[in-house]
């Protein structure tokens, strides 16, 4: 039994300064990357704040195209046989009209 224990001591001489070197290891490394994980925090967090605006902006101008689309068939198709009849007059008049002399 006595021998037992005296492994067992032997292994915790052995291990624990290699576990207590291993933790300062971990901790090293962990205070070598921390700077570079905050500014990948930063980094992200700028970038999904642009992103979102972007997508606002980019919501409303489709927003805008569809207005438009909307108008253009709703109001400018209906007009489109009288828009082309003014088109035909405006031409045929401009036709007709003498041409301005140069001087």
């Amino acid at each position: 039994m006595e021998v037992v224990v005296l492994l067992f001591v032997v292994g915790a001489v052995i291990l624990v300064p290699l576990l207590v070197l291993g933790a300062l290891l971990k901790l090293a490394a962990a205070v070598i990357v921390l700077p570079f994980k905050i500014i990948g925090v930063l980094f992200k967090g700028v970038l999904g704040i642009l992103g979102g605006l972007l997508g606002l902006v980019l919501g409303g101008l489709g927003l805008l195209l569809g207005l438009l689309v909307l108008v253009g068939v709703f109001v400018i198709l209906p007009l489109a046989p009288l828009l082309l009849l003014g088109l035909i007059v405006w031409v045929a008049l401009k036709a007709a009209a003498p041409a301005p002399r140069a001087a």
